[in-house]
């Protein structure tokens, strides 16, 4: 990939509101980041919505800061982008990469769980990850306190990828900092934010789509029926991915996830071998998503006023449930091509958001005063 076209498409994911599948969605129309930038401009003036544009010397600064820290910037397209995130529709616009980025290419296994795990389920959860880790897969966790940290520890000796919620740089939880340290020089730390970001609450189902995504299936140890891991699991049945879990007593609440997860079709994991029959053989894919907007045929400009108003009949029809746009579609009486720019307009202005699966939802602006807990 030219540097220009790596500057051009970092540039775009960082502008306001350009998220990971309107990125995809541009460069499926436009064909190159450096196309898409010469018509935002005009986008933004027919649209009368003003755009703060990543400049390009921003997006310099920006790799020369991860560098200096040992980092690499790796945007798709590019040769060492990995390559079972690309068949994804909202696939990370550029990934932040602290460590060992050969690991990305490797076939591995997501294990997630319980923050506040039994000693039971960590001493488990090391021994299953060293094992696996010692049939060639790469270990893939969040880094989190409990049953990710106990991840990440079984898998070191052989190869462990965390992905970060925040930046980087930001070592979270504090109590994982010999641990952060430990994959900083052994194995891969990976987010898809800019350094400097803290951790809010939002970004973590954010950052789970590329746990998801990473691995050949998702093994789930110890989840309540809140936990976060089980929005993990859900992001991977979603994508295609194999959903494993270990079961436990109905009468502790850190197995009530995992037991339902059992009891919706979840692989049963007892050892190593079940988890290895499961993704030994599995091949990663994805359909691609159909998409309308932008189609071939819709290239020609929409008349603006059809388009504003088409944008108030979305934000009847939308809420902050996310809804697939076939039926949103179905639901409006203006042409595809004005639908799909008045989406996209929305989503420069931030009131809407696109979300894998060819869905799209009201945003949810709630206040990130503080990062999660």
């Amino acid at each position: 990939m030219k540097p220009q076209e790596k500057l051009a498409i970092l540039r775009l994911i960082r502008t306001n509101n350009i998220g990971p599948v309107t990125l995809t969605m541009l460069l499926s129309r436009y064909q190159t980041g450096e196309a898409v930038l010469d018509c935002l401009p005009e986008i933004s003036k027919n649209s009368r919505i003003a755009l703060d544009i990543y400049t390009q010397a921003q997006a310099e600064d920006e790799i020369a800061n991860v560098e200096k820290i040992g980092g690499q910037v790796i945007v798709r397209g590019e040769d060492t982008y990995p390559q079972a995130l690309t068949p994804f529709d909202d696939a990370p616009g550029c990934l932040i990469c602290l460590g060992h980025t050969h690991l990305m290419q490797k076939p591995s296994l997501s294990v997630v769980g319980s923050r506040n795990a039994s000693l039971n389920a960590l001493n488990l959860t090391r021994r299953l990850a060293g094992e696996i880790g010692q049939s060639d897969f790469i270990i893939t966790s969040g880094l989190a306190r409990g049953i990710d940290a106990a991840a990440h520890e079984g898998g070191l000796a052989t190869g462990t990828i965390a992905v970060l919620a925040g930046g980087v740089d930001q070592i979270y939880p504090r109590e994982n900092t010999k641990l952060y340290e430990q994959i900083r020089d052994e194995g891969l730390l990976l987010s898809e934010m800019p350094l400097g970001m803290q951790p809010f609450a939002r970004h973590f189902p954010v950052r789970n789509r590329i746990v998801a995504s990473l691995s050949r299936a998702v093994l789930v140890v110890e989840a309540g029926t809140k936990s976060g891991s089980l929005i993990t699991a859900r992001e991977a049945s979603d994508r295609g991915r194999d959903v494993l879990a270990i079961p436990g007593s109905p009468l502790d609440p850190r197995a009530k996830g995992c037991n339902n997860l059992l009891r919706d079709g979840a692989v049963l994991v007892q050892d190593s071998r079940d988890i290895l029959d499961s993704i030994s053989q599995k091949t990663l894919s994805a359909p691609p998503p159909k998409m309308p907007l932008f189609d071939a045929q819709d290239n020609e400009p929409c008349d603006q006023d059809e388009v504003e108003k088409a944008k108030q009949e979305l934000l009847n029809l939308l809420n902050y449930d996310a809804s697939l746009i076939d039926e949103v579609v179905a639901q409006c009486h203006f042409p595809i091509a004005v639908i799909s720019m008045a989406l996209f307009e929305l989503e420069l202005a931030g009131q809407v958001m696109r979300h894998y699966g060819n869905r799209v939802s009201l945003v949810w602006r709630a206040e990130e005063s503080e990062s999660t807990s």
